[in-house]
């Protein structure tokens, strides 16, 4: 199969509201290519050696998504340009704006994961290691074997290690646990090797259900998870302990009006994929709902956070 990869060169305040352009058109997800994630990591010192330079320009960042090569193409190419050129009219800077397009192999864009994708410790327990490389696990390690094929997710991207380190906190043995946009699965193995009894993991694309499923399957966990296609929370039954939600602000906002009914008496959401300047807009939506904001965790312009319903 074909796809398209588009790409755009953009400030960091247009980030999300480019990702949602994506999302409503159809894209599983985005890569954001962040030159101050990348000098964060070069100098965190979580790798050994490093040989990728420091980036001198960080004010442009580079999105991509991927949209298959089909009929509606050229269209949804249109819609796109026309509505990243109507963000000045919500106060948003496009930046350079340039936009590329080029088709793309799927077995091509899968295998340059493998360039990148390294063994990496995201919290205090949980590792995750590629499918086609070695790690030396030690005592205490929870290691998650990930191929994120077509699906995007390889939990080391702030948003899903910040989920990561949420759910190592509030994930007991015995706990049901919601995914909601599973994309690789990443997150609902993690809760299933911290120790969680059920996770029922969903998402609107069907390549990552499929992804999410093999992945699920590689490490052994589908004894406790279940992997499904739908919309949100629609198709999932009953009530979770935690409910995950690693999306984008605008969905997290649409999310939280079931997340009362949905969540039981002191359950806690995990919510990411939250950029900083959209923390305002979200923290007001969570009170309106009557949900308490346990804590709220920024990592690289990205935003996390945790929220209970009945606590003080």
């Amino acid at each position: 199969m074909k796809w398209a990869e588009i790409s755009i060169k953009t400030s960091h305040e247009a980030t999300e509201a480019i990702a949602d352009i994506f999302h409503e058109l159809g894209s599983s997800g985005v890569v954001i290519e962040d030159p101050e994630l990348v000098n964060s990591y070069r100098r965190a010192g979580t790798w050994d050696y490093c040989d990728i330079p420091e980036e001198v320009n960080v004010e442009v960042v580079t999105v991509k998504a991927y949209l298959p090569v089909d009929e509606q193409l050229e269209e949804k190419m249109r819609i796109f340009e026309e509505r990243v050129n109507e963000l000045v009219n919500h106060n948003l800077d496009k930046g350079q704006g340039h936009i590329e397009c080029q088709e793309i192999n799927e077995e091509d864009w899968a295998s340059s994961w493998k360039n990148y994708f390294h063994p990496i410790k995201v919290g205090e327990k949980i590792v995750i290691k590629p499918s086609w490389e070695e790690y030396e696990q030690i005592e205490g390690d929870l290691v998650i074997e990930l191929d994120p094929g077509m699906a995007f997710g390889t939990g080391t991207h702030n948003t899903t290690a910040m989920c990561i380190r949420c759910l190592e906190e509030v994930v007991k043995p015995e706990s049901i646990v919601f995914d909601i946009g599973t994309g690789s699965g990443v997150l609902a193995v993690a809760a299933a090797k911290l120790g969680a009894k059920n996770v029922q993991a969903v998402d609107l694309d069907q390549v990552a259900v499929k992804v999410a499923t093999e992945n699920v399957a590689i490490n052994k966990v589908s004894n406790k998870v279940t992997v499904a296609h739908g919309d949100l929370l629609t198709g999932i039954t009953g009530q979770a302990d935690v409910i995950i939600a690693n999306i984008i602000a605008d969905v997290v906002i649409k999310l939280l009006a079931d997340i009362p009914e949905r969540l039981k008496d002191n359950g806690v959401l995990v919510a990411s994929g939250i950029i900083v300047e959209r923390l305002s807009d979200v923290t007001a939506a969570i009170i309106a709902h009557d949900l308490t904001i346990d804590k709220v965790i920024e990592e690289g312009g990205w935003v996390a956070i945790l929220v209970r319903k009945g606590g003080e």
